[in-house]
Formats: C-alpha cells, sequence, structure tokens
C-alpha cells in the first residue's frame, strides 16, 4: 500500500500541473480532482459488495495493474505530444474507477487480521494512515511537482511503476475471503450494506459529515493550484512541497492516534476536524502567504489524520466482516462523491467570483456541519446491542 500511495501522491501534484498547462479554465482544472472521485457515485456500491463476495487479495492486485495500464497510456500519449484535457480527465475517471475496487478491499482486510478491538484497530488504522499520508502527502507530491518540471510525462510513469510494484507485494499477502455468500444477488448484497449503515446511527452521521468534510476540502483544493501560483506565487517545482507540509501534521498525528482519540467519541473527532478544516481556509485566504499557508497546512493535515482513523475504526468496529466492503463502499460513496462534487463546485465558484471565494464558502459550509456532528448527550434509542451500545458509550 505504501508504494502505491506514494505513486499516487506523485499523481496529485502532477495532474493538476498538467491540466494548468494545457488550460486557465479553474472549472476545467477542478474537473480533472472531480473526475477522480465522481465514480464512486455510480461505482461504490456495486464495486463494495463484488469486493465482499471475491477474494480480496485478487482484488487489490487487479485493481493495481489496471492503474498501471491507464496510467502508462497517458505517459504514453505524453511522449508522443497528444496530451488533451479530455484525455487526461478520461484517465482519471479510469484511474477512479480501478480505485473504488482497491479501497473496499483494502479497508475489509485489516479486522480480518488483527481482529476487532477498538484499541487495536485505533493502533492499526493509525499506521495505515501513517503510511497513507507519508506516501500520498509527504513523498508523493514533492516528488510529482520536481519531476513534473523535468518532463510532463516523467511523474506519471513513476505512478505506474509504482503499482506494478504494489499489485507484486500484494501477491504476498494471504489468500483473505469473506464469509458473505457469493450466490446472493448482487442488489440484494447492496442492499444489506445499506440498511447496516443506515440502521447503525453513529455510522450514518459519519457517512454524511466525511461527505461534507470532503466537499469542503475539494472546493478549495479542486482550484488551489491556481491560487498557488497567482495568489502565492509558488513556481511549479515547489508545489507539491507545499502541499507535503499537511503531511508533517498527519504522519504524527496520525502514528499516536491511538492515544490521541482513546476515549473520544468518533463524532467529537470528526466535528473538530471539519471545524480545524472551516479556520484553515479563512486564515489562508485573509493572509495570502506561503508561510503561513505551510504552517496551517500542518494543522489541517493533523486534525484530517484523527479524523481518517476515527472513521476508518468505527467502520470496523461497527460492521460485521462480510459487510465492511460495502459499508466502505457506502461511506466512499458520499465521500468521495462529496469530492468530486466539491471541486466541480469549488471551481465554478472560483470562475464566477474569484479564486479566493471557494475558501469562505467552504469555511462556512464546514462550520454548519460540524455544529450538527457533534453528538447529543442524550443517549441513542437504538443502541440495544453490544456493537450500537459501544457506540453509545464513545459518543
Amino acid at each position: 500500500m505504501a508504494v502505491s500511495v506514494a505513486g499516487d501522491g506523485v499523481f496529485i501534484a502532477a495532474a493538476p500541473l498538467l491540466a494548468s498547462t494545457l488550460t486557465p479554465d479553474p472549472l476545467a482544472i477542478s474537473a480533472v480532482s472531480a473526475a477522480f472521485y465522481l465514480p464512486w457515485l455510480a461505482l461504490g456500491l456495486p464495486a463494495g459488495a463484488l469486493a465482499d463476495r471475491w477474494p480480496r487479495r485478487r482484488v487489490l492486485m487487479i485493481a493495481d495493474l489496471v492503474r498501471a495500464a491507464l496510467i502508462g497510456l497517458l505517459v504514453a500519449a505524453l511522449a508522443l505530444g497528444w496530451g488533451s484535457m479530455p484525455l487526461l480527465i478520461a484517465v482519471v475517471f479510469a484511474v477512479g474507477v480501478a480505485q473504488c475496487f482497491f479501497d473496499a478491499a483494502s479497508q475489509a482486510v485489516i479486522p480480518m487480521i488483527v481482529g476487532r478491538d477498538g484499541d487495536d484497530l485505533s493502533k492499526v488504522n493509525g499506521r495505515y494512515w501513517a503510511l497513507d499520508t507519508t506516501g500520498r502527502s509527504l513523498v508523493g507530491p514533492p516528488l510529482g511537482s520536481l519531476t513534473f518540471s523535468l518532463g510532463r510525462a516523467l511523474p506519471f510513469a513513476i505512478d505506474a511503476v509504482s503499482f506494478l510494484a504494489s499489485a507484486a507485494l500484494v501477491r504476498m499477502l494471504p489468500d483473505l475471503r469473506s464469509e458473505q455468500p457469493t450466490r446472493q444477488p448482487l442488489w440484494a448484497s447492496i442492499r444489506q450494506g445499506m440498511h447496516h449503515l443506515i440502521r447503525t446511527p453513529d455510522l450514518r452521521v459519519l457517512a454524511v459529515a466525511m461527505g461534507v468534510f470532503n466537499f469542503g476540502y475539494f472546493m478549495v483544493m479542486g482550484t488551489f493550484v491556481l491560487y498557488a501560483q497567482r495568489a502565492l506565487h509558488i513556481p511549479n517545482a515547489a508545489y507539491g512541497a507545499l502541499l507535503a507540509a499537511m503531511a508533517v501534521g498527519g504522519i504524527v498525528s496520525a502514528t499516536n492516534a491511538r492515544r490521541l482519540i482513546a476515549g473520544t467519541a468518533y463524532r467529537k473527532v470528526q466535528a473538530v476536524a471539519m471545524a480545524v478544516q472551516a479556520a484553515v481556509w479563512l486564515v489562508v485566504v485573509l493572509v495570502a502567504n506561503v508561510w503561513v499557508t505551510a504552517a496551517l497546512f500542518v494543522v489541517y493535515g493533523a486534525a484530517a489524520s484523527l479524523a481518517s482513523v476515527a472513521v476508518g475504526s468505527a467502520r470496523q468496529a461497527l460492521s460485521p466482516d462480510g459487510l465492511i466492503g460495502r459499508v466502505v463502499a457506502a461511506f466512499r460513496i458520499l465521500g468521495l462523491g462529496g469530492s468530486g462534487l466539491g471541486a466541480l463546485v469549488g471551481g465554478a465558484v472560483a470562475k464566477l467570483y474569484g479564486l479566493g471565494a471557494p475558501f469562505a464558502v467552504s469555511a462556512v459550509v464546514l462550520a454548519v456541519a460540524a455544529w450538527f456532528t457533534w453528538p447529543s448527550k442524550r443517549r441513542p434509542s437504538q443502541a440495544n446491542d453490544h456493537d450500537e451500545a459501544r457506540s453509545s458509550a464513545l459518543t
């Protein structure tokens, strides 16, 4: 996983930089980010259901190989001088489809290996997100922007190789299979996962909250490359280093997640992270200073990592093994679907009202959502069985 997410980090920095060389339109550039996440809206639930019935190691390997092939096609097109916005968006969308399967399977593997104890899940998920943050936000973006300055195709070639290496490493995992009956009709399987999510109060609230959290983030980040270039005057080669500032706080908080969120409600962690993100965007746009932005990105990264650990632990602790892939997929529909929609809305707002407008709109949305996410003191009436009782104790 660490290898593939480092490649993702390279891609995260290089794709918007490539888009900015192909068009100056904020809405078109935001469409690149949206294309990666919108597949979840159409395919998230089927992908989760299939990941629950197929051997999970095989799902991970095939997803890696498909992504390597797709990015390889983009590299070839760039080398031949055939780069264009439609091609870039199409490749990003197809990679996002493969990501639907990879994410559902990878999240389901963790409790199958380590069990469902809350502290153990927080510890392992902390390490998981520390690796994710290191690759996706610390190592990958600076490498992506630096290699992009050397050649447009180079960062994408690195990304393709990272997927091949990840597939080789995934092959070493045990052949993990869920206990879900494979003869269950696909749509019945999907409805079962959605029913579990809707009937579990904390999961339901966290799923919506994560969607709003990502919506707010991508409202800003969908066009942030243009803001960085025009308002912060960041050269392309240094753009990834600015993004990497998020990883500094993220890695520290993720590796200490078990201690930092012990005994704290999952929903409280998520609500605080939303409030932190809102404050970060307001200060960034008001100050418009690169060093202040970098420092605030450290704070945001710490809050976002803790929220990721809390949400991942909640899904795994409150879902049976045979449903985890579908529960993850349902979360991703709201979370990553919110990312895609946020990028498009942010691009439209930036095009109409300027590059600073998405920061203000995002901050307002996040502040309101944080208030609704904070758990009430009243004990949920549904908390009758063991899992829901544990959830209520956390809230």
